[in-house]
């Protein structure tokens, strides 16, 4: 079934099939993401308005939406046009008013007729001390009650699409639902006490109190797994054909990591053992390798990358690691290089900056397989950067690369093996949402000797208090960062703010002890400045977040973050992570200005109590959502309309299990529950997934 269903035809049709919706609503349903019956289906009601008939609204709390019974009184015109016009309105008990404006009094003589018995419903408020309805939603005659709903659900809603539109197209679009075969594990659906899909579909829609709108109520919860479901449908295609790719069986002799690891200050903690076990079965097995190593600030990946790298070389093949930026491409060679020393391999280093005669000499090498592993930025994958053997391909901080690029990456070689590695600890359900198409390896303790790094948060008012503290810091031989604020997303303002705190700083502590480092600088001048930090020359590198990532100076032990409430949490974790990488006791202080936020407290409370990043990173998702804690628009992470990532990651892990299991049963979706997947696959537009199936 490589073209959409018949069955799901009606869903996918024009939004103008639908009541009430013509060419310039439909147009105006855009706003809402909405341009098919299919899209209405699954945006939900967020709330809901009770509108039960009560005897009198006396005694009611105010303001409160009341659907009562009234005999209609005298009608009271306004003096100017855009004066009120008011209608007296009688129930059990009391009596009140029912108030338009810009109205028309003829239309309101004929809805509401002097002694007539009316039932209206709407919002009643006091005003004066008088009870007013302004504007009833429904102004009916009593033998039409069943008209108003008891429970009325409330829509998201854009420009030119009111509430009553909303209503009528989405009741319009709930009669086109087709019956469809079942596509959850049917022990599972029993489980958890699913509704099938039609009903669910048609429950959600109908809410008949507040409690049936929670994320738990039965039908949300079941229309939340289909997302979920379908989303790690698609990735464990992705998987399976990955893994149906050829791969290459690698097994190193292990002599070039025995050298290593003899030379190596620590025995390897028992996290990075696991996980040099894991690729190394996968670099063994005959199925490609696709395996995520995740691991925390410190945790060790850099070891566990080259030794990887290593089998290859044991094999007579080649390895290539891949930074995102230049600085961290340099930073790599530097580890790496006394440890391929070691090893006795050949190390090089290629960027956009390698031109001329240089590269062409690189690449003959390289083609050469004189080469033995090769450190990079994107610039390893051009075309014209051929390998002579290249097996293992690590991706460091991916989390710029969805996964069409991670598919792409394995085609450099006759079927390469591929780890990708971040030091960003990811909240489960996030990894299993962008990851899922991976097997996952996590670093979650740390070599001995990291001693813990002491936080502190410090008003701004006190600068100078630790001005004078880094002073004396300084005259005993220490070294620190100075992290400048993030200003408004520009550089050029980051840049300004860098080089006051830097001319402030340099005034008072000297000439020579303060190196400034930002995003504008030529690349030349940041890799000096670094430098002489790096060496001990300079004393204080004052910089903007470009040193957020991996920058690595182990004497450095104090880590100074101004204005730290502007940056995320995780952003604030990778910073402190700077320091602690040496044997001396390290210190962070995270300077903020007053008053604080409540969200802002909360981050710097939970960077003082833990350095646990996965707990970090857990809050982090907490306090911001998915979009915002990668940055949607590069992360490959899907939107979902009905399922919450962040409430709902045991439905994500669960959803994943099943996944698997069913990609694994019935590889090509071909059995009567396959073929219902197929159908959820078009229903939810993972048309990719289904060109996967088709390929395989």
């Amino acid at each position: 079934m490589s073209t959409r269903p018949e069955i799901i035809f009606p869903l996918f049709s024009a939004l103008t099939v639908l009541d009430g919706v013509g060419p310039k609503i439909a147009k105006n349903f855009e706003n809402l993401g909405i341009t098919r019956p299919r899209d209405l289906l699954f945006t939900l009601p967020y709330s809901g308005i009770k509108r039960d008939l009560v005897a009198t609204v006396q005694g009611a709390e105010f303001p409160n939406v009341l659907t009562v019974q009234v005999t209609v009184g005298a009608h009271k015109v306004g003096r100017t046009k855009s004066a009120a016009y008011r209608v007296q309105a009688e129930d059990q008990e009391t009596t009140f008013q029912l108030v338009f404006f810009h109205a028309r009094g003829d239309y309101l003589k004929k809805m509401l007729p002097v002694g007539a018995t009316r039932i209206v419903s709407g919002k009643v408020e006091l005003f004066d001390g008088v009870a007013q309805m302004v504007h009833p939603e429904y102004m009916i005659a009593p033998e039409e009650l069943h008209t108003i709903p008891k429970f009325e659900p409330i829509y998201p809603l854009t420009a030119g699409v009111t509430q009553k539109t909303m209503v009528r197209a989405t009741r319009s679009a709930v009669t086109l639902i087709p019956d469809l075969a079942e596509w959850i594990d049917p022990a599972q659906k029993q489980r958890a006490g699913w509704p099938d899909w039609r009903d669910a579909v048609r429950h959600a829609h109908e809410p008949t109190s507040l409690a049936e709108l929670s994320a738990t109520n039965p039908a949300r919860e079941r229309l939340a797994y289909d997302e979920f479901f379908a989303h790690q449908l698609t990735l464990s295609l992705a998987r399976a054909q990955q893994r149906r790719a050829k791969g290459r069986v690698t097994q190193g002799a292990g002599h070039l990591r025995q050298k290593v690891l003899a030379a190596l200050a620590y025995d390897p903690t028992g996290a990075q053992t696991r996980a040099l076990a894991d690729i190394t079965a996968d670099m063994g097995d005959p199925h490609r390798m696709n395996r995520l190593l995740q691991g925390d600030v410190g945790s060790g990946k850099t070891v566990v990358a080259f030794l990887s790298l290593l089998i290859a070389v044991e094999d007579g093949g080649q390895g290539v690691l891949m930074a995102p930026t230049e600085i961290l491409a340099r930073q790599h060679l530097e580890a790496l290089a006394p440890l391929a020393e070691d090893a006795q391999v050949v190390i090089e280093l290629l960027t956009g900056r390698n031109k001329g005669r240089e590269r062409r000499e690189k690449l003959a090498a390289l083609a050469r397989g004189d080469i033995h592993i090769l450190i990079g930025t994107h610039a390893v994958f051009q075309s014209d950067v051929e390998f002579h053997d290249l097996r293992l391909a690590i991706i460091d901080e991916q989390h710029r690369f969805g996964v069409r690029q991670r598919m792409e990456l394995g085609q450099k070689g006759a079927a390469v093996d591929v780890l990708v590695m971040t030091a960003t600890p990811i909240p489960r359900s996030l990894a299993l949402a962008q990851y899922g198409d991976m097997d996952v390896s996590i670093l979650d303790e740390k070599p001995p000797g990291r001693k813990p790094i002491s936080t502190a948060v410090v008003s701004l008012d006190r600068i100078n208090e630790v001005i004078a503290k880094l002073r004396h810091a300084i005259a005993e031989g220490k070294q620190a960062y100075w992290v400048c604020p993030l200003v408004e997303e520009s550089e050029v303002l980051d840049y300004t703010s860098a080089e006051d705190r830097f001319k402030r700083l340099r005034a008072a502590l000297g000439e020579g002890v303060v190196e400034l480092v930002h995003g504008q600088m030529p690349n030349d001048q940041k890799d000096a400045a670094m430098a002489r930090f790096q060496q001990g020359e300079a004393q204080v590198l004052v910089a903007t977040t470009v040193i957020e990532v991996g920058v690595n100076v182990p004497t450095a032990t104090i880590m100074v973050i101004e204005r730290a409430e502007s940056f995320g949490l995780a952003q604030l974790h990778q910073l402190r992570g700077r320091v602690g990488r040496g044997s001396d006791k390290s210190t962070c202080l995270l300077l903020y200005k007053a008053p604080l936020s409540e969200t802002g407290r909360r981050r710097l409370e939970v960077l003082r109590e833990t350095e646990d990043g996965f707990r970090i990173s857990e809050v982090d998702l907490q306090m911001r959502g998915a979009g915002d804690l990668i940055g949607t628009a590069q992360s490959g992470i899907p939107r979902f309309r009905i399922a919450d990532m962040e409430s709902m990651s045991s439905l994500m892990a669960t959803a994943q299990s099943d996944a698997r299991k069913l990609i694994n049963d019935d590889p090509n979706l071909t059995s009567a529950r396959g073929e219902a997947a197929r159908v959820l696959l078009w229903l939810m537009d993972q048309d990719q997934a289904i060109r996967l199936i088709s390929v395989g």
